[in-house]
């Protein structure tokens, strides 16, 4: 097959958004999409690297109703798009232990539930009920849902791709953007204010007028090339799985111990943890940090002593793309045609679903429908208009 010469739209990543994007555009009828990716496989990057949790809890309107929307089409998956995803409603344990925490959690709960999430408040000794196996002397108080959990991000990504190839998008491996072109409008400052005419890349030009950019942790390196400051920067966040433990409930959830940053799920028959590190330098290194593992094991093993006798079956990192204000960016930009999906700052996997459809929505109708995010846009970091997210893990 030869190298497409032309798109109507090409797509940049093919991640969970990319792939989200790609199906949503062909579901609406459009025809000449490409998806480019430029891994030998698909959600390999952040998508496939991540946790795979899926959760109700945030802390500002935007977030809740992006996660009102996106989780229902994941539950929905199956049925609309034919791929099973193993979505496993375990719920979401946020473990609170510091007095600030208990007071942001409560107001937290208050906008979660009048927006209809019905978040369970639990007191320090509700919270060491439900898991009798960690130590939690010092928890104060803790948030509990019963519809968050666990969805496999692979099964995700490769259920839109296969269902959006079948619709006609053409999906490429191995194809790395090295540039844009545009109109000559903006030549004085790279190609800001003009319009996309095209992507260079390891395998040739390909013509267009329409470009995605859902590179995840690599959309600054993409706007650059467009002349567009994009404020998403690359944190390394790393994980490890341990052999099977007996002991541990089948119910047991996915537990958040806040302050810390640091988290557990069950993982097959043993268990997954995690923990951000806070001395984490910006860049695109995903090689695990094995000083900062042993951190993260030794405070893993204070809470759950059991994982002293657990040993160790695989680790990885990924990255986390990161905006000031811990929200995604979407819409448009500078440059007529080049269009932004990214910067969700940890939690893009569970919001995939929904963020492909606004971006099908605006691109199509020139404006988001599903759910309303147009405060979410690039012009806000310039304009002062962030919006903070507190439960950033």
């Amino acid at each position: 097959m030869s190298f497409p010469k032309t798109a109507n739209i090409v797509i940049i990543g093919g991640g969970v958004m990319g792939a989200s994007t790609a199906y949503h555009l062909a579901a609406r009828g459009q025809k000449n999409i490409l998806l480019l990716e430029k891994e030998e496989f698909f959600g390999q990057g952040a998508t496939g690297r991540c946790a795979g949790g899926v959760r109700y809890q945030f802390s500002t309107e935007i977030n809740v109703r992006l996660s009102l929307e996106s989780l229902p089409m994941l539950e929905r998956f199956k049925d609309e798009i034919g791929q099973e995803i193993n979505f496993q409603k375990c719920g979401y344990l946020f473990v609170l232990t510091k007095l600030e925490d208990v007071e942001y959690f409560r107001r937290n709960v208050e906008l979660q539930r009048k927006l209809g999430v019905q978040t369970e408040w639990l007191s320090g000794d509700e919270t060491r009920q439900r898991v009798p196996l960690m130590r939690f002397e010092d928890a104060l108080a803790g948030t509990f849902n019963p519809k968050d959990g666990l969805v496999d991000p692979n099964s995700v990504v490769m259920g839109y791709v296969g269902a959006a190839q079948r619709m006609g998008v053409e999906a490429l491996n191995n194809v790395e953007v090295t540039g844009l072109k545009a109109s000559p409008r903006g030549s004085a400052r790279g190609v800001e204010g003009g319009k996309v005419e095209g992507v260079e890349t390891n395998k040739g030009f390909i013509a267009t007028r329409a470009v995605v950019n859902a590179a995840g942790p690599w959309a600054g390196i993409i706007g650059k090339m467009a002349g567009v400051h994009i404020p998403i920067t690359p944190l390394r966040r790393q994980m490890l799985t341990t052999t099977p433990l007996p002991e541990l409930p089948p119910d047991f959830p996915f537990v958040i111990d806040f302050a810390q940053s640091l988290y557990f799920h069950r993982e097959g028959d043993g268990l997954l943890t995690g923990m951000s590190n806070p001395n984490e330098m910006p860049g695109f290194d995903q090689n695990v940090n094995e000083d900062f593992e042993l951190v993260n094991l030794d405070a893993a093993t204070a809470r759950m002593p059991m994982l002293e006798k657990a040993g160790l079956v695989s680790h990885w990192a990924g990255l986390y793309e990161v905006t000031p204000d811990a929200h995604p960016i979407f819409g448009s930009t500078p440059v007529e045609g080049f269009y932004l999906v990214g910067g969700f700052s940890g939690h893009g996997f569970m919001h995939g679903p929904v963020s492909g459809k606004l971006m099908a929505e605006y691109i199509l109708d020139g404006k988001f429908q599903s759910v309303d995010v147009s405060l979410l846009d690039l012009a806000r970091f310039e304009e002062k208009r962030e919006i903070r997210e507190y439960n950033v893990v």
